[in-house]
């Protein structure tokens, strides 16, 4: 165990890290958003990331994807510093990122044609994916013919198919109804079983993030900082009935009573400037 700076206890993090944040900043002109963001990711592990809404948990993925600068600090993929998007390290946005005039094949073809890969590979890896995330018949569909649940499970099997060793994950369920996120989640996990990756899950879903994380790591403050990391420690493969555990309740009251914490004091604040 250790011990953060203002005395919460931390879990150590992992031995064996594929993903190293190391003192990790980032402002916007005047506005520092987070500030010493220190966090070790497996080989075969997957960290959610919550807190409140401006602390700057989808610039902390842009930064881990290379496309944005961090201001201080680095990140490190297999020890190797991020300063560009690297290999190996696929995305997953919120709202699909999807080309409207190509179909499921190609847009899940579309990260290898980009990397070169011969056609009969590109065919048979795109197949492979598409029937993988349940999209077997839909080859040939365009997005606008898609629910918003096929259309983000056409950017994951575009995602899968570059077989990632890191998945970044923007919220990538936030847009759709809560029957198909929670079908999909599910999903995710099935796949994540068969193909370990290390991923980084960010969400603004307490319930969500603890459901997908083996950690839970809570940003606070402005700027943010790691306020407190937290192993579920819930079993995997994970099914529905991990919903009604013990322990998957007491880590989402544990997450949820911080981030309160936070908010209410957030709310005496603006009501004493008045």
């Amino acid at each position: 165990m250790t011990r953060h700076d203002d005395g919460v206890t931390l879990p150590a993090a992992p031995s064996a890290g594929r993903i190293e944040i190391d003192g990790l900043a980032k402002r916007f002109g005047p506005l520092s958003v987070f500030e010493d963001i220190n966090l070790t990711i497996g080989e075969r592990e997957i960290v959610s990331i919550v807190g409140p809404s401006g602390c700057g948990k989808t610039t902390m993925l842009r930064c881990i994807d290379g496309l944005v600068k961090p201001d201080g600090g680095e990140v490190r993929i297999d020890g190797q510093r991020v300063t560009t998007p690297p290999r190996g390290v696929a995305v997953v946005f919120q709202h699909f990122g999807l080309f409207p005039w190509k179909t499921v094949f190609e847009n899940v073809a579309y990260g290898l044609r980009l990397s070169g890969v011969p056609k009969k590979q590109i065919e048979a890896s795109v197949l492979r994916h598409i029937e993988l995330v349940g999209l077997a018949g839909f080859e040939k569909a365009y997005p606008y013919q898609l629910s918003g649940g096929m259309q983000q499970r056409t950017g994951l099997a575009r995602a899968l198919a570059t077989e990632p060793q890191v998945l970044l994950m923007d919220e990538p369920f936030a847009s759709i109804d809560a029957q198909t996120r929670e079908i999909l989640q599910f999903e995710l996990l099935r796949i994540w079983e068969s193909r370990p990756t290390s991923m980084v899950f960010v969400t603004h879903s307490i319930e969500e993030a603890v459901l997908m994380g083996d950690r839970v790591v809570v940003l606070r403050g402005r700027p943010s900082s790691i306020h407190e990391v937290i192993e579920t420690g819930l079993p995997r493969p994970r099914t529905r009935e991990v919903l009604s555990s013990p322990r998957f309740n007491e880590v989402r009251e544990h997450v949820w009573s911080t981030l309160m914490q936070e908010a209410e004091q957030a709310e005496r604040e603006l009501q004493e400037s008045r």
